[in-house]
């Protein structure tokens, strides 16, 4: 069982240390309201996960391959992160934009809704599970029933946590150092970030 954990652990740390939407949404909540904002993302993020694992033992696998579905993903995902990425840039020009030194509480669930909504945005996350995910919780059920199956998520989530935590930390102590100006700046880079991933999603869904 300790392999079924480790190699859960090991999958997910090369995936979560990839750059895209989630990574580039996390640095600018931990910039905007500290250093758990990456934890709060990845609990929206691990909820989807659970969902997904549950509609696959369900037999909605073949549903999640289909290229209506990747279509669908890629049009309204993509939709959703330039929607994002033109407000970050649009509320940094118009100086709307300000990093909160106290960690805002009330921000939490709009962090974990989107923690959410950005991992469903991503078609090739949806993809991943319905192919390669299935193929590892098959081998964890096979091997060690629910259990197993339990196992390889909690090692695929703790990756996630380690990871994004280790940058929302990172990024969130070091944020009141910084010039006001210099950090619109990078949510605009941010923002033009996430322009790039939705575009990318729109067009692969279509070609």
């Amino acid at each position: 069982m300790t392999l079924v954990f480790l190699s859960a652990l090991v999958i997910a740390f090369s995936g979560a240390m990839m750059p895209g939407p989630l990574l580039t949404y996390t640095i600018k909540q931990a910039l905007h309201t500290g250093i758990f904002a990456g934890f709060i993302v990845i609990v929206g993020h691990a909820a989807l996960e659970l969902l997904l694992i549950a509609l696959i033992f369900l037999g909605f696998d073949t549903i999640l391959q289909s290229n209506l579905a990747q279509i669908g993903i890629g049009l309204i995902g993509g939709a959703l992160l330039i929607y994002m990425g033109f407000d970050m840039i649009i509320g940094s020009a118009k100086n709307k934009i300000s990093i909160q030194l106290d960690e805002n509480k009330s921000n939490t669930g709009n962090i974990l809704v989107s923690g959410f909504l950005l991992s469903a945005a991503n078609p090739y996350f949806i993809l991943w599970w319905a192919i390669i995910g299935l193929g590892f919780l098959l081998q964890a059920y096979k091997s060690f029933g629910v259990a197993g199956v339990l196992l390889f998520y909690s090692g695929h989530v703790l990756a996630d946590f380690i990871w994004y935590g280790f940058i929302s930390i990172a990024v969130g102590t070091t944020r009141k150092f910084m010039p006001l100006g210099l950090y619109r700046t990078i949510i605009a880079s941010l923002g033009l970030m996430l322009i790039y991933f939705g575009c990318s999603f729109v067009y692969g869904s279509i070609y």
